[in-house]
């Protein structure tokens, strides 16, 4: 079969989760070139992950012949610019959500992605190839539920992110609380429900580091949603978890309810000892969700062999971002806002 040549931009965390991935757990895939604007990224590129050229350009890298595909991996306000270069020069195009942080920018994107046909893209919103969400979906999918009434989903970072990101936010714009991290969720309540989020009231709070307000970030943030139907959705996003990393998402319907990841296990064994009952809990998100990362890049390879379009594309973003934007929005102003 075919190899996919395959260039990554952007080898932070998230980054080198993809690119490792790329390296060797992806099947017809092989990761060929490198872009970053630090040298000490292009370094490991090279020494850690064999990668045969890099570059400090994106552009330059887009313009790579040998390449067959792009994953987008940089921060979120070059998510657009980047989506419509690398089609503009044949790639098909791999990015991390959100798709972008500017509505009029993302409307632009899609006007550009649907220039392009015969070249597949995809949004990275991993949870929907994570196996336990697949489950539920089938459930959901088969009326195991019968009509979901509501959704509730956390989605809590480690402690011990946090310090670090305080210092991110000083320099760099994240999008905000909601489109950062309540993206997973915003879009697993569109996933589940086959429904758009018309209302939004979103509230939060700065407490370990109260800095965060001067720069309108949030390390504490809850929001109520109302779909078009009138089913309810409750987010809860933080970046200040003890026990590790905390997601956690429960379905209530008509005929019964699931939770996925009541307790966030990191595996199935139990220690019992003198602290008590103790179940390890996962504490990062490349661990918790390792196999969901593989999953969707083989997804997205497999849709450029066999020339079909991935399940998740620009719409899902958009309408994502949508609803993100709208609950910084609500939280800012103190009041509900209609989508």
């Amino acid at each position: 079969m075919e190899t996919i040549k395959v260039g990554i931009v952007g080898l932070g965390r998230l980054g080198k989760v993809h690119a490792h991935n790329l390296k060797g757990k992806v099947a017809n895939a092989t990761l060929y070139a490198a872009c970053s604007p630090v040298s000490e990224e292009l370094e490991y590129a090279k020494n850690n992950l064999g990668v045969q050229v890099t570059y400090t350009d994106y552009e330059e890298m887009v313009k790579d012949e040998q390449l067959d595909a792009i994953f987008i991996v940089s921060p979120s306000g070059l998510h657009c610019s980047q989506i419509q270069l690398g089609l503009k020069y044949g790639k098909h195009v791999f990015s991390e959500k959100p798709i972008g942080l500017n509505i009029e920018e993302i409307n632009e994107t899609i006007q550009v992605i649907n220039q392009y046909p015969n070249q597949k893209f995809m949004l990275g919103f991993m949870r929907r190839f994570d196996t336990d969400y697949m489950y539920a979906k089938e459930l959901v999918d088969n009326d195991e539920l019968g009509d979901v009434t509501l959704i509730r989903c956390y989605g809590i970072d480690p402690s011990e992110g946090l310090e670090s990101f305080v210092k991110f936010a000083g320099a760099s714009n994240s999008g905000g609380l909601f489109a950062d991290m309540s993206i997973h969720d915003i879009d697993l309540v569109r996933w589940f429900t086959g429904q758009e989020v018309s209302k939004v009231w979103a509230i939060g709070k700065n407490t370990t580091y109260k800095e965060l307000d001067e720069v309108g970030e949030l390390e504490t943030g809850a929001a109520m949603l109302q779909l078009a139907d009138n089913t309810m959705g409750i987010l809860v996003a933080g970046r200040n978890c003890h026990h590790g990393y905390h997601v956690e998402t429960e379905l209530i319907g008509t005929k019964g309810m699931l939770r996925i990841a009541q307790v966030p296990e990191k595996n199935l064994v139990t220690i019992m000892n003198e602290h008590g009952v103790v179940r390890p809990t996962s504490q990062n998100f490349p661990e918790r969700f390792s196999q969901a990362f593989i999953n969707e890049a083989n997804e997205f390879i497999e849709c450029i062999l066999t020339d079909r379009q991935p399940s998740i594309n620009a719409i899902d973003g958009l309408e994502s971002t949508k609803v993100a934007l709208a609950c910084k929005e609500s939280y800012e102003k103190n009041q509900l806002v209609t989508i």
